[in-house]
Formats: structure tokens, sequence, C-alpha cells
């Protein structure tokens, strides 16, 4: 790993430490995990000291994570993403990387508005991607949010081999107040496991190769049971005497068929497949309004990317409008180009 002990030893010469650095490494917790990453990973414990004395802890993102914006009702977080500005922006970035995004559909079955509407909602089509220090951001939260530190410090592990893989400057990477980065906003682990080269230029760059992105958005929907032309939600009504309480309760699984929940009281608008497997859920669409639906396998895969229901309805709602206004033609000004991110910074 040349390119990291290059950087790091760089780095040990010409910054002073602080005494809060110096804080961090004092820390049970932190020498431990140090430790067990070196051993486990083969990396350098010298060369992990010296980068991690160049961490500087965020602790204001701390109150981000008991806030979520899926937290508020679906009439509210609707507002957040289906707007003119956003359907627009679809449009012209489909119309401006058409041949990509074609070109990826063939492979991967995934609609070039879905890709669109993605990248849309992430990072507004590639010009908001986060200006944290992803390994500020993913040590922050390993050691000082509990509720989260099992899933963060996996994170942290495999951001350290991500950057060791890419052979850049672990502190050169940016992304969101929860570590994820370039237009789809993909954690580390997502990364390393789904994100692709489409270009063949033997990197995978999500933060500024158009390319890449859409094709790692796609590869990851199809890995995660993304069903070519299959349907996305289809609203309902339920009988007054439901059995879907409980069901609903619990974590989205794909266990039951359309059939199964119609035998529980889903009450179909339309016709559709009763074998298709299923979740059932509600929406608040006006306050103290709920209204029922039916999400397929491919709302089911959306959820993979960011488990939340309203997420993944507000992606199938700007998808379909984004592909009315591509359609129709609105605003044919040509679609900004996001900067370009070298380096991974």
């Amino acid at each position: 790993m040349p390119a990291l002990r290059t950087a790091l030893l760089s780095l040990a010469l010409i910054c002073p430490f602080s005494h809060a650095d110096e804080a961090l490494l004092m820390r049970p917790e932190v020498a431990q995990y140090l430790d067990e990453v070196a051993a486990s990973q083969e990396f350098d414990r010298t060369e992990l000291d010296a980068l991690f004395l160049r961490v500087e802890p965020q602790p204001k993102i701390l109150e981000y994570f008991d806030r979520p914006g899926t937290s508020k009702p679906w009439y509210q977080f609707r507002g957040n993403f289906l707007v003119k500005s956003r359907i627009a922006g679809g449009a012209r970035f489909m119309r401006r990387y058409s041949e990509q995004l074609d070109a990826v559909y063939q492979r991967y079955g995934v609609p070039q508005e879905i890709m669109s509407a993605i990248v849309g909602i992430e990072t507004n089509y590639g010009r908001s991607t986060g200006s944290y220090r992803v390994l500020d951001v993913l040590t922050t939260m390993t050691f000082d949010y509990p509720r989260r530190a099992e899933f963060f410090r996996k994170e942290l592990t495999e951001f350290l081999i991500l950057a060791r893989e890419e052979k850049e400057d672990p502190l050169s990477f940016t992304g969101s107040y929860a570590g994820a980065m370039g237009w789809p906003q993909f954690m580390p682990s997502s990364y390393r496991q789904w994100a692709v080269d489409w270009n063949g230029d033997a990197h995978r760059d999500i933060w500024g190769t158009a390319d890449d992105v859409v094709a790692s958005v796609a590869h990851y929907l199809a890995e995660h049971g993304w069903q070519r032309h299959g349907p996305g939600i289809v609203p309902v009504n339920v009988a007054a005497d439901h059995q879907l309480a409980d069901i609903m309760a619990q974590p989205f699984d794909l266990t039951r068929s359309a059939g199964d929940l119609m035998a529980l009281g889903v009450q179909p608008i339309s016709e559709l497949d009763t074998q298709a497997p299923s979740v059932v859920f509600t929406l608040e669409t006006e306050p103290g309004v709920e209204r029922h639906y039916l999400g397929f396998s491919n709302f089911y895969a959306v959820t993979r990317y960011n488990r939340s229901k309203h997420y993944a309805t507000a992606v199938f709602e700007l998808a379909a409008a984004i592909r009315q206004a591509y359609t129709d033609e609105v605003d044919l000004k040509p679609a900004p180009t996001p900067t370009k991110k070298t380096g991974k910074r």
C-alpha cells in the first residue's frame, strides 16, 4: 500500500498534532479497534496511528440521526422532492446521459427514469454530494453513537480497505454526514460490493463519471431483486375488518404474495398478479388521512437502497414525473455538469 504509506508519512511530517487528536488514540475502544483492524486486514499499526491522529471528530452530526427526514409524514416528505426543478433536472439528466442510461438499461433492466430519480433524490444530480471528510464521519459514528456503532464500525473498516484498494489518501474522500459518497451516495460497503467501472478505465468513479454512477445504481437494484418490466406500487383498499396491522408493523419482507394479502383484507383497485411477492403499507397522504398501497419486488429493491417506504415511494413518483417531462420535452436546456471530484475529493 505505497500510496497510503506515503500519504500518512507526509502528514506525520508536516502536520502538528493537537491534544484533541492524541485524545482520540488514547481512548481504549479506539486503540482496540486499530489493533483489530491492523491484524485482520493487514494494515500497519503505526500508519493507522498516523492516520487517526488526523481525524477530526464531528459531534454535531449526531443530532441529524435523531431527526431523520424520513420521519416526516408522507405529505411533507413528498414536497421535498416532487418539485418542478427536480423533475425538470431529471429530464435534462436523461437527455444529457441518454446513451449511458440506455446502455445500462439494456444490461440491468432498470429504467432510465428510476436511475435518474435516485441520483436526483440523493444529490440533486451530482450537485450536492456532501463536504464532510468520510473518515471523520465514520470515526465519529463508530465511537460516539452507540445505537449504530456496530454498523458504522463495519463501514469504517470497509472504508479503510476501499481507500487502500483505490490507492487514494483516506483523508481525500468527502461525503454526507452519514459517510455516504458520490452522486449515488454509496456507503463504503456498497461501493466495494456494487460500484461498477462501466467505461472500463479501471476506476469505479461515482464522484464524477456518469457512466459509472448510473451503472452502479442499476447494478445495486438488480442485485437486490429488481425485475425488468415489473410493477412498483399500486394503491389498494382494505376491508374494514382487515388483519394487516401486525404485518404492517413488521420490517418489510417479500414472504407473502398479493393473494395472501388479499385473503387478509387487501382489496385491489386494479388487476394485479396474485402470485407476485408483495408488501402492504400505508402513507399519510394528508394530515390524519392514511391510504394503503401494495409494493412489489421493484419497490422492495428500492427499499434496500434506502430502507424507507417514503424514500421508495418518492423514487417511483419522481421517476414517473421525470419520464413525463422527458417525453413532453419540458425545459430543453442542457443539464449543468456537476463539479468533477478529482482524486475522490
